[in-house]
This record gives C-alpha cells, sequence and structure tokens, in this order.
C-alpha cells in the first residue's frame, strides 16, 4: 500500500493529535482494485487545527514536523477511522425501536403514524433528539441524513441538539398530505411547502447544518404536494439542498404506486415526473428495482441508502448491491439503520447484516467493501466525499475510535484472525453493541466511553 504523503502547513491555531492505527479510504473498492482503494497505518497520527484534519502519516514520520504539539490521545488495541454515516435513519422512530413487526404498510399505521404524532409537543421533541444523538455518537456515528416528521417542532428539536455537538447533520420536515392520520396529515399541500422553505431558510448552512426537501413516499402525498416538493428542491439544489425519501421498498408499496400513479411507468419515474430526481436525491431501500430505474438512479446522480436490517425485520425486498455497482452504471450507495424498521443505531451491526442480505443471494460482502460503505461511500452517496468519510487534510475532523478488544471473548477471537480487515469483519459479524471507544465531532472528543461523563456538548469541551 502507498504511504499516505501530504503538503503540510504546521502554523498557527491550537493542535491537537490522535495516534494510533488509522484505516481511511481514497477510492470505491466495487468499482476499483480493493487494496489501491485505502490506506492503512498501523502507528499513525492524525493532527487537526480548528476542528479540520491538517495533516495524516506515520506517527515516526510526521511527529517531528509539529514540535508544538504536545496534546495527543493514544489510543492501543483500536482503530482510528472516520466518522460513520448513516444515509437513511427516522429519529422520530426511535421511541417505537422494536416494535412488533407485520406487512411494512400495518406496522406503519400501527405504531409508526401514532409515535410521530406526538412530536407537535417540543418538548416531547426535544427529549427525543437527545436520546437519539446519543445513541448515535456512542456508536460512532458524526453525520446522519435523517427524517423528522410533520411538524416544525420536529425539525428544530433535532437541529438545536445537533448545533450543541456541532455535528454535521442533514434533516428537514416532511410532507405528507393524504393516506395517514389527520393528526400527522399537512392541512394544505402549499402551506406545508412553505413551511418547508421556511425551515430551510432558517436551517440550511446553519453551522454544520443541512436541509433536505422530504416526501415521506409517493403514496402519502397528492400530485400537488409533490409538485411544489419538486419546485422547491429545484430551487435551492445547487446550494446543495438535499431530497430524501424512500424508493421500491416492499411490493405492496410498489403496487399502491402503480394505482395511484398508473401514467408512469414505474416509482422513479414517478419521483422523476415531479423532479424530484437530482444529485443530491438520496433514496431510501431500492430493495425491488428494475433495471430502467437503476439507469435513471445512475444519470441522475442520485445516492441510495441500504438498509440491511429493516429489510430483514419487515421482511421486505433484499437490497442487491451488485445491481447497484454495476460497472456500466453504478449508483452511489451506503448504508442506513433505518430506525425504528432497523433495529439499532450502529452502522458496524449494520454492516453484518448487509452481509447476511447478500448471502441469502448467494453474494457476499467482505470488510474493504463493507467499511467503505460505512464512511467514504456514505459521505459519496451524501455528495459530502471532500467534506467528511476520509482522514485527509482539510477534511472535517469527524472520527470513531473501534475498540479491537471490546470483550473478553473479542480480545480472544482476535487471536486468531490476520491484517486488519480480518478483525473488522469479525467484529461486524459478532454485531457487539459496545465496540466504539470514543467519537470525535469537529475534532471535539463529544464521546468517551471511559470518561465519567461520557456525552459533552461542544460547548462544554471549549469551556
Amino acid at each position: 500500500m502507498t504511504k499516505i504523503t501530504y503538503p503540510v502547513n504546521p502554523g498557527g491555531g491550537n493542535l491537537k493529535g490522535i495516534r494510533g492505527q488509522i484505516l481511511t479510504y481514497k477510492a470505491d473498492p466495487f468499482l476499483n482494485n480493493e487494496e489501491e482503494c485505502y490506506d492503512y497505518l498501523p502507528d499513525g497520527l492524525i493532527v487537526i487545527r480548528d476542528g479540520h484534519i491538517l495533516d495524516v502519516d506515520n506517527y515516526n514520520d510526521i511527529i517531528g514536523r509539529y514540535p508544538g504539539l504536545v496534546d495527543i490521545d493514544t489510543y492501543t488495541d483500536a482503530l482510528v477511522m472516520p466518522g460513520f454515516i448513516d444515509c437513511h435513519v427516522h429519529y422520530v422512530q426511535s421511541p417505537m425501536l422494536g416494535s412488533f413487526g407485520d406487512t411494512l404498510l400495518n406496522w406503519l399505521n400501527q405504531y409508526t403514524f401514532p409515535t410521530e404524532s406526538k412530536f407537535r409537543d417540543k418538548a416531547f421533541a426535544d427529549e427525543v433528539a437527545k436520546i437519539f444523538f446519543r445513541q448515535l455518537l456512542e456508536q460512532g456515528t458524526t453525520t446522519a441524513n435523517v427524517f423528522s416528521t410533520t411538524f416544525a417542532e420536529s425539525v428544530d428539536a433535532f437541529f438545536e441538539e445537533s448545533e450543541r455537538y456541532d455535528t454535521r447533520m442533514i434533516t428537514g420536515k416532511v410532507l405528507q398530505d393524504r393516506n395517514l392520520p389527520d393528526s400527522l396529515k399537512d392541512e394544505s399541500a402549499e402551506e406545508s411547502v412553505i413551511l418547508s422553505e421556511n425551515l430551510l431558510k432558517k436551517w440550511h448552512h446553519r453551522g454544520r447544518q443541512l436541509y433536505a426537501v422530504i416526501p415521506r413516499f409517493a403514496p402519502t402525498s397528492t400530485p400537488e404536494q409533490l409538485s411544489l416538493a419538486g419546485d422547491l428542491y429545484q430551487r435551492y439544489i445547487d446550494d446543495g439542498v438535499y431530497m430524501h425519501t424512500h424508493l421500491d421498498e416492499a411490493e405492496s408499496e410498489i403496487e399502491w404506486v402503480r394505482q395511484l400513479f398508473p401514467q408512469q411507468s414505474n416509482y422513479t419515474e414517478v419521483y422523476k415526473h415531479f423532479g424530484l430526481v437530482g444529485k443530491r436525491s438520496v433514496m431510501a431501500h431500492c430493495c425491488l428495482v428494475e433495471e430502467a430505474e437503476w439507469q435513471i438512479l445512475h444519470d441522475c446522480g442520485c445516492g441510495v441508502a441500504h438498509c440491511p436490517s429493516s429489510n430483514l425485520f419487515l421482511g421486505d425486498g433484499e437490497f442487491r448491491y451488485w445491481e447497484a455497482k454495476e460497472q456500466s452504471r453504478p449508483v452511489r450507495f451506503g448504508i442506513g439503520t433505518d430506525v425504528g424498521g432497523g433495529t439499532n443505531f450502529s452502522i458496524p451491526r449494520q454492516l453484518g447484516e448487509a452481509y447476511k442480505v447478500a448471502m441469502m443471494k448467494a453474494r457476499s460482502l467482505d470488510a474493504v467493501r463493507s467499511f467503505y460503505l460505512a464512511t467514504r461511500g456514505g459521505a459519496e452517496t451524501l455528495r459530502l466525499e471532500n467534506t467528511i468519510g476520509s482522514i485527509a487534510p482539510g477534511y472535517e475532523a469527524d472520527l470513531a475510535v473501534i475498540d479491537l478488544a471490546p470483550t473478553e471473548y473479542a480480545s480472544w477471537r482476535m487471536k486468531y484472525t490476520g491484517d486488519i480487515f480480518e478483525k473488522l469483519f469479525v467484529l461486524m459479524t459478532l454485531g457487539l453493541d459496545n465496540m466504539n471507544k470514543a467519537t470525535y465531532v469537529a475534532g471535539r472528543k463529544v464521546y468517551d466511553r471511559s470518561r465519567d461523563k461520557k456525552h459533552m456538548y461542544a460547548a462544554e469541551i471549549d469551556g
């Protein structure tokens, strides 16, 4: 492997160092030779200044460049990686995670809609947002592409908590004006999109926050609302605004879309017709995608979120990664926990589930490709690959520290592994809930498993 070397400017600002084994990706191993897609440093040092990575290299090669660097966190039996990226999750479904499943549509009616209806209450939204962020950061997730719900309170609560940690997050008001309970339904398509635009103007690019236009899925929006949502998305797409929705998750859902939109040839064409398909469109699930739809997603530069735990829990379609990564028209995709259809907040555990979903179709996913999806692959899905998802100069210093010996058994099991990817495959397969030692957001250690106060807001650290 090629050692990482970069030009360095060591002057100015307080320096922070993180030393340990380091793994980062620089290319897509689904499309390129795996060994050319990552860099692994068995004893590396990351130098951080003002929330960004200044330099990274082998420890002995880099330490002499920074004589003023004395604040160094050193990790043994651990691996430092870019913070994990969750490409699709419903924070508002945190209170119902683990509810008994049936079919997707019955599950929505019985558990999801009643839970989301509670988010009109700002105090409730604040409580859930606080718990949600603690769960993400404990698992090493530093960026997520998130569904809120109908009410502005759900958006404000989420972004306010994100600001406290200084995380880079994406969410927006969910647009839904038919085929769901009145307690959750937008009363007016026009007013719902006006409210969404007002929230966009309030939060988009405020610090590290990013906004998404979010029609829940085609069946829960009238054609008028979808059209207005598409207009809103197209007006702001060049300012980095996202469109986030669900696509081709279950046969019953697809048949419903056919009945509601018979003039379109497939589900993806419905979104395209209304201007909702573009370079920052992120489609969750995509389990039952026709070839014509993959071509549209490729041509339009869309991202896709593979949610393997949800595939298994709700018994819907099974994502076919080899179709997404067809060499002639590859589609960007990353991993989503899809809480509460998914049953945990951990991206590494989701990777273990993704392996199983693939094996059900006589395919497999190795650790090299899996942890790419968790980091740089997720960043590429969200069009943030020049900002997060890799450990390189200029990138935001969002990092996860993975414990390579989190339990007695895991420590013993590692004696019978070879390289770092064998170890990572064991960890993602075991699915342990305590494999993250620490999480850094913009260079601050906002989560430390061994600290008395495990979670700390940015202001507490700076103060």
